[in-house]
């Protein structure tokens, strides 16, 4: 998780813990001491009831580097009420009669520094006090006072906004497997999901960054670890900074740092990455003591909402841990999901804030991948909006705008230009076909395609693809990859093909792609594109390389005039399970590949996916 901080802090839940000692008896209700939104150390009454004096000592966890964790000052009593000095903690707690209570708890702890930069800013920047009404919002259809006086002189929207997603969850996924969530979403609280939303690149980094940075991690300055000039992430220009430049309080939280958006690319000040599941093994799986580690995801959240209620938020939560290996799990949360959002509506939260559930791409390791079914699925996770019912009244273009959009190809990079309009609004209309991101608060023309949008022909789930003869030089191109690193990877070869198709591009495609291409070289750092030519055949194929048995698909341009082949590592992925993938993460150290390519030679045995 992350703590609310001047600087954004990253931190994930857990550290380690010296020996099993969770004892039963002195365990709170519902497997929590009651941290409360008002920043404090609670026990539960059920507890203080119990026989014998109970005493508490309270262990701060603070960040120490990037993979370590170090404790803070003991506090030994700590007394019930007393206030958090950070949010996440060991409680160590032992009754007089020999019972003990030992778990990692999180909360809010009330950042003086951040509260005193928001009254500063709030004094001198007129910023609008975000106070939620008592009454249920979908009851509500009045505009909130506060909003009403302020929302037509300001360019700003003036809305908080709190984005939620899950890793590995396609639209038709979150339809299968989140029924519950995804009718209260629709229909109590009137949301709209983006059917077209496709994504840009491989993986969670690739579909995360366009959102929160606007921009390919290859146009970002070089921070994969083990790469020459390679900096930390920090100086990325994040979404959240311009959002606390506008007087936000920002958080950003994640519950599996070591498969998680900057993974591989270091992050200062990056809490708990390796400890967190040293204290998981003395549980039952996924559970902090009888608490799901999700339900802790989302408490953290709430209390977060509670404790600057009154000041405009910037939020970002992205779980992992029941849906990425297998998205079957994240069964087990969807009334636990329902409930959370009930309860931040009811409280009246939702009526000031930009609710986004989402996720970052489909499922990358299930066996359905290996289906043309799963083939789309990747390409098409979900991604729902819900504004507060007032803003329809006062913006009823942008409403309409958005239902429209609904139903038209949209990307991560229209997400940012999105979200950068809720700092900024700069008012409904068409959005210009010309640039790569626009903001879903405009129309999205209807003959907008995939080279309007900067998707590459690999990741475009909008393509025609026609049958073709099968195209065995992408092997080679791969293996060309891998050269430099010979001693850890292994020389593939082919071993069958699976399918082949060709993609017959138009003529509004190549126009598209030379405007495209015009805008990127404007870049600082542009991104290497394989673009369309006339000259040029874009060949899909996926095939079986051994030694291994793995299952890669590639997209290949075939240049007619020399009858050479162009593979980009950008276009191509691994159909790996997730016993292969985790150990190529392995290598990452010794041999700084793209992802997709890395094969370590002590796989090289029979039924091996990678």
């Amino acid at each position: 998780m992350t703590r609310v901080d001047e600087n954004t802090v990253f931190l994930t839940e857990g550290t380690s813990v010296p020996q099993k000692v969770f004892t039963r008896g002195l365990q709170p209700l519902g497997g929590r001491l009651g941290v409360h939104i008002n920043g404090t150390f609670r026990i539960s009454k059920r507890v203080l009831r119990l026989p014998g004096k109970i005493t508490c000592e309270y262990i701060p966890l603070e960040h120490h580097g990037d993979f370590s964790v170090r404790e803070g000052l003991h506090v030994k009593p700590m007394l019930d009420g007393a206030p958090l000095t950070t949010d996440f903690f060991r409680v160590d707690c032992l009754s007089s009669t020999g019972k003990r209570y030992l778990n990692i708890h999180s909360g809010v702890a009330r950042n003086k520094d951040v509260l005193s930069r928001l009254e500063t800013l709030g004094s001198i920047s007129s910023i609008p006090v975000m106070t939620p009404p008592s009454t249920h919002t979908s009851k509500q259809e009045s505009v909130p006072l506060s909003l009403s006086l302020i929302s037509k002189s300001l360019p700003s929207l003036n809305l908080n906004v709190f984005m939620f997603g899950f890793d590995s969850m396609s639209r038709m996924s979150w339809i299968r497997l989140l029924p519950r969530t995804r009718k209260y979403f629709l229909e109590t609280l009137g949301g709209l999901e983006l059917e077209g939303y496709n994504i840009v690149g491989d993986g969670t980094t690739a579909a995360l960054l366009p959102i929160l940075t606007g921009h390919h991690e290859e146009e970002l300055p070089e921070a994969r670890r083990g790469m020459p000039g390679a900096q930390p992430v920090d100086g990325h220009p994040w979404v959240w900074k311009e959002f606390k430049r506008h007087g936000y309080v920002t958080a950003y939280a994640e519950d599996m740092a070591n498969v998680g958006t900057t993974a591989h690319r270091p992050l200062h000040e990056a809490v708990l990455q390796e400890a967190e599941e040293k204290i998981y093994g003395i549980y039952y799986p996924y559970c902090l003591g009888s608490t799901p580690r999700h339900l802790n995801f989302m408490h953290w959240f709430e209390e977060l909402f509670a404790t600057y209620t009154r000041h405009p938020k910037f939020f970002f939560g992205f779980h992992s841990e029941l849906s990425h290996n297998s998205n079957f799990l994240v069964q087990a949360l969807d009334e636990d999901l329902v409930l959370f959002l009930d309860r931040l509506e009811k409280s009246g939260h939702l009526n000031s804030t930009l609710l986004i559930l989402m996720a970052d791409h489909g499922a990358r390791f299930s066996y359905i991948r290996a289906t043309t079914q799963g083939k789309l699925e990747e390409r098409l996770p979900y991604f729902a909006l819900r504004f507060p019912p007032w803003v329809k009244q006062l913006h009823p273009q942008l409403i309409r705008n958005l239902e429209i959009n609904t139903r038209r190809l949209t990307t991560p990079f229209d997400i940012h230009e999105t979200l950068m309009e809720v700092l900024t609004y700069s008012g409904s209309g068409l959005g210009d076909i010309s640039k790569r991101a626009i903001s879903l608060f405009k129309e999205i023309p209807k003959h907008r395609s995939c080279s309007h949008a900067g998707v590459t022909p690999h990741w475009c789930a909008c393509l025609k693809f026609y049958r073709a003869v099968g195209v065995k030089s992408a092997i080679n191109e791969i293996n060309s990859y891998t050269k430099s690193n010979r001693k850890t990877c292994a020389m593939l070869r082919l071993k069958k093909i699976t399918s082949v198709a060709r993609y017959l591009p138009t003529y509004e495609d190549y126009v598209a792609e030379d405007n495209l291409r015009q805008y990127e070289e404007s870049f600082t750092q542009p991104r290497r594109q394989n673009y369309l030519d006339v000259n040029q055949e874009v060949y899909q194929v996926s095939f079986i390389s051994q030694p291994g048995n793995g299952h890669f698909e590639v997209t290949c341009t075939l240049d007619t005039t020399t009858g050479n082949f162009f593979v980009a590592s950008t276009d191509i992925n691994s159909r790996r399970r997730k016993r292969e993938d985790d150990l190529n993460e392995l290598l990452q150290a010794s041999a700084p590949l793209p992802r997709t390519l890395r094969v370590p030679r002590h796989q090289e045995r029979p039924r091996l996916n990678h």
